[in-house]
């Protein structure tokens, strides 16, 4: 499994439940990553979505206490549904998308995070695990720098060192 996101200079990811930036390179590395793959996110991440909308051809699931069942997407209300749910697919296809919580529930279990860098401060209240200082996680590639939209950007990929196997019962049920 693998987490995907962008952060800026101080590793923040979000503000007003809402993207800092809008960066088309990023974008169509988001698309073209997760596209015909499974994405998990947390209900606050699918509430920012347009309209509300799951995202096209990726398979959504959700963590989410507050959301009921849905024909677009997978709703599950447990960690252990989630682990359940997670496990019916190849997890090298599986992607984390957000927002805070799940990624920190679920970093564990990821073996590469993919970190698109913006060397700029988005004024974020939302952050991620600052991955540099981390002894679980090592940079293995960085891209050369990339321009768009008036921002710098660099793709960055972290190997855990330590990932722990998912499993259903291999952890307690946290709230969305």
């Amino acid at each position: 499994m693998k987490a995907i996101l962008h952060a800026d200079r101080e590793w923040g990811i979000g503000k007003d439940n809402s993207l800092m930036f809008s960066i088309p390179e990023d974008m169509k590395f988001f698309r073209q990553t997760t596209s015909g793959n499974v994405v998990v996110m947390g209900g606050n991440t699918l509430r920012s979505f347009p309209g509300g909308r799951p995202l096209k051809n990726r398979v959504n699931i959700v963590l989410s206490r507050t959301l009921g069942k849905r024909d677009d997407c997978i709703v599950v209300d447990t960690f252990e549904k989630l682990a359940g749910e997670i496990l019916r697919y190849d997890t090298d296809r599986v992607y984390v998308i957000g927002g805070a919580c799940i990624y920190d529930m679920l970093l564990p279990y990821c073996d590469e995070v993919l970190v698109t860098k913006v060397d700029a401060v988005g004024g974020a209240d939302t952050f991620f695990r600052n991955l540099d200082e981390d002894g679980d996680f090592s940079l293995v590639s960085r891209s050369d720098a990339v321009e768009s939209n008036g921002y710098t950007l660099h793709f960055c990929t972290y190997r855990n060192n330590n990932v722990r196997p998912l499993a259903v019962g291999c952890c307690k049920s946290r709230p969305d």
